[in-house]
C-alpha cells in the first residue's frame, strides 16, 4: 500500500510539473529575398544556420539566370552562367568555382524537401553583393554596383599626389570628368583653427587653403560635385578643450565657421586626439563638451541650410572621447576613421568591429573612412563589402592623390554614387 502512494505522489508531481505555464517564445517573421529591391518569392522561407542565410536552390538560380544540374545519386549541385561554373555537394563544406576549391561557411541542406543553398557563396561569385537587414529580416542581393554617398578628402600635394590630378585626370588648371563620377562631395582639408577660436587657412600641420582655391570650387560645380570645408584641429596642448571650455573661444569659432562655411554645402569637422588617456571623470568631460559644441554648431549650420559632417576616431581606436550615438543626433553624416591599427592592408576583423561598435548611429548616416595608402586593390574591395554589408551610407576616402589606376577599378565595380 505504502508503494501504492509513493507512485501516485510521484505521478501527481508530474502532472503538476507539466501543467506549469510554457514560456511564450518571441515570434520571428519569416525571412524574405530581395533582389534589386524586388521580392523574390520561395515556396520554401530562407533559413539560417551558423548565423548564415541558406536559401532555395531553385529560387536564387533562377534570380541570377543560372542553369541548374542535380546529381541524385551523389547529391552534386551544378550551377553555370555569366561565365562562372560552380559545384556543391549536400553536407560538405567544400565549393568548386570555376576550377578552384574554394571553402564554405555553411553547407548546402536538404530542408522541407528543398535544396537549399549559402545565398551569400553564390551571389558573391556571380559578382554581386550581399547585404543582411536585421531589422527587416531580409537578404537584400545587389546585382550591379551599390549606390552610396562617397566623400573623397582633397589636399595638398605634390606632382604624385596631386588631388587636382586625381579627381580630374588633368593637370592644374585643366580638368576633366576624371574620376568624378565616384565622388559625391569633396572635403576640402584647407583649415583648422587655435585655442582661441580663430580659423586658420595654414596651420603647421600643413592643412592650409590654397590660392588658387576658388578654381577647385568652380570646376567642383562644374562637375555637380558638392563640397565641405573641412577644418582639422588636434588636442595637443589640450588645444580643443581649452577652446571648448572658453566661452568667447567656444562663440568665435562656431561664429567662424558657420560664416565661412557660406561659400560651401556644409562642414566637415575633423576634431582629432580627444580621450587619450583620461580618466573616466576627464573622459566624460570631454565627451560631454564635444557634444556640445557640435549640437550648437549643428544648429546654427542647418539653420543657414548646410549640412554637418564629424570625421571621428573609430570607437575602437586609442581615442575614445567621441559620443557616437549623442553626435548622430546632431550631426548629418559621420566618418569613422577605420585606420592606422597597425598592420596594412588595415585589418578587416578591426575595421568590422569598429562600424559594430558604432552602431549606435543609423546606419545610414556613417561612412567608412578608407586610407587608400594602407591598401592595395584587392583590400579596398573588402572594406568595400564591409561598408556594403553593414548598409552603411557610404564611404569616404583619405585621400584623393593616393588613390591608384587599380584602387579606381575596384570603387567603380563595387559601387556607384547615390
Amino acid at each position: 500500500m505504502k508503494k501504492f502512494f509513493r507512485v501516485i505522489g510521484v505521478m501527481l508531481i508530474l502532472l503538476c510539473s507539466l501543467a506549469q505555464p510554457v514560456t511564450a517564445v518571441e515570434y520571428q517573421p519569416e525571412i524574405t529575398i530581395a533582389m534589386d529591391g524586388q521580392f523574390l518569392p520561395t515556396d520554401v522561407p530562407p533559413i539560417i544556420q551558423n548565423n548564415y542565410t541558406l536559401v532555395p536552390l531553385r529560387t536564387v538560380a533562377e534570380a541570377l539566370k543560372l542553369e541548374v544540374s542535380w546529381n541524385a545519386g551523389t547529391q552534386e549541385i551544378q550551377l553555370a552562367g555569366n561565365g562562372v561554373n560552380i559545384m556543391m555537394q549536400i553536407g560538405s563544406n567544400q565549393a568548386v568555382k570555376n576550377g578552384s576549391r574554394i571553402p564554405l561557411e555553411v553547407s548546402p541542406v536538404i530542408y522541407s524537401n528543398r535544396t537549399m543553398v549559402p545565398v551569400r557563396f553564390v551571389s558573391e561569385a556571380l559578382g554581386c553583393h550581399v547585404a543582411w537587414d536585421a531589422a527587416a529580416r531580409r537578404v537584400n542581393i545587389s546585382s550591379g554596383p551599390v549606390p552610396m554617398y562617397i566623400v573623397g578628402y582633397y589636399a595638398l600635394g605634390d606632382a604624385a599626389t596631386s588631388s587636382w590630378t586625381d579627381l580630374f585626370s588633368a593637370p592644374y588648371p585643366q580638368s576633366t570628368a576624371g574620376n568624378t563620377y565616384l565622388i559625391n562631395e569633396l572635403a576640402l582639408g584647407w583649415y583648422s583653427m587655435d585655442e582661441q577660436g580663430q580659423l586658420l587657412t595654414r596651420s603647421d600641420t600643413g592643412w592650409q587653403r590654397p590660392d588658387s582655391w576658388n578654381d577647385v570650387l568652380t570646376a567642383a560645380a562644374g562637375y555637380g560635385l558638392k563640397t565641405q570645408m573641412c577644418v582639422q584641429m588636434t588636442d595637443n596642448n589640450a588645444r580643443i578643450r581649452k577652446m571648448m571650455n572658453n566661452i568667447e573661444a567656444r562663440n568665435l569659432a562656431i561664429s567662424s565657421l558657420v560664416a565661412e562655411a557660406a561659400q560651401f554645402d556644409g562642414v566637415n569637422l575633423d576634431f582629432e586626439g580627444l580621450g587619450w588617456n583620461d580618466t573616466p571623470a576627464e573622459l566624460s568631460k570631454v565627451r560631454s563638451d564635444y557634444t556640445s559644441f557640435v549640437k550648437d554648431l549643428a544648429v546654427q549650420l542647418h539653420s543657414s541650410g548646410k549640412t554637418l559632417t564629424l570625421t571621428l576616431h573609430a570607437p575602437n581606436s586609442a581615442y575614445p572621447g567621441y559620443d557616437y550615438a549623442a553626435l548622430g543626433s546632431w550631426a548629418d553624416r559621420i566618418i569613422i576613421m577605420a585606420y592606422d591599427y597597425g598592420p596594412k592592408p588595415e585589418p578587416t576583423d578591426k575595421v568590422e568591429q569598429a562600424i559594430q561598435l558604432a552602431a549606435a548611429v543609423p546606419a545610414d548616416k556613417l561612412l567608412l573612412g578608407i586610407a587608400v595608402a594602407n591598401e592595395s586593390d584587392a583590400s579596398i574591395t573588402a572594406k568595400l563589402n564591409l561598408a556594403i554589408d553593414h548598409n552603411l551610407g557610404g564611404i569616404a576616402l583619405w585621400r584623393l592623390g593616393l588613390v591608384g589606376d587599380g584602387e579606381w577599378k575596384a570603387l567603380g565595380d563595387n559601387i556607384v554614387r547615390k
